[in-house]
């Protein structure tokens, strides 16, 4: 079962984490940028959220289980299917991108929706994953926290080498890996650079091809 309860219940609170902390997201959007192809117009974000990152990024369709996350979707102009990550609702090599922001710690079966995003990709289409490090020191944080957080209390957070090594068992290849969010949350007050690699940053985006 999707973890959709803290998202339906919460929505506003989760809009309200962009603008308060408008740095770290733009830091987050502009890694994402940095890896995703120039042409997006056949590109999916599974988990699209709100469409914070699909709208400004350029992708016009999301999939997305809850329904009040994706009616602000729609409204940002997000053709929005309703589904989770482990049973896509699309035939096989579709789409020449995929894209997941955020969405990877909390889908109830990694292995298995990370499957289901090489299903529906073309031969040569890229999977784009951003995420919270499980071992960085945002991570680190957000899983003492866990507890007292509504998103996070459920999430089961990875690191870049689990995720990684999960890519490559399904039949992933040409990784691409860059970083950013190099400090704490409340000390960003401008966009944080974007490096390439991992293992210093605390949010991490990679890139592997079908």
């Amino acid at each position: 079962m999707a973890k959709i309860e803290p998202f339906e219940k919460y929505t506003q609170r989760y809009e309200q984490w962009f603008e308060k902390h408008r740095y770290v997201y733009l830091s987050e959007l502009k890694a994402v940028e940095r890896l995703l192809p120039e042409n997006r117009e056949n590109c999916i974000e599974i988990g699209v959220g709100t469409g914070r990152f699909a709208q400004p990024l350029g992708i016009k369709i999301g999939l997305e289980p809850s329904k009040k996350m994706a009616k602000i979707a729609e409204k940002r102009g997000i053709k929005v299917y309703y589904g989770v990550a482990e049973n896509l609702p699309f035939k096989d090599e579709i789409f020449d991108c995929v894209l997941m922001v955020t969405t990877i710690c909390f889908v109830d079966d990694i292995q298995k929706a990370l499957s289901e995003a090489y299903r529906v990709l073309k031969k040569g289409g890229y999977i784009v994953i951003g995420f919270i490090d499980k071992d960085s020191p945002l991570g680190e944080y957000y899983q003492k926290i866990k507890d007292k957080n509504p998103f996070y209390k459920d999430a089961n957070f990875i690191s870049t080498k689990q995720l990684t090594d999960m890519l490559k068992s399904i039949g992933f290849t040409d990784f691409k890996f860059v970083q950013t969010v190099f400090h704490k949350l409340e000390d960003i007050k401008y966009i944080e650079p974007v490096k390439e690699g991992y293992g210093k940053g605390s949010f991490v985006v990679v890139r592997a091809r079908k």
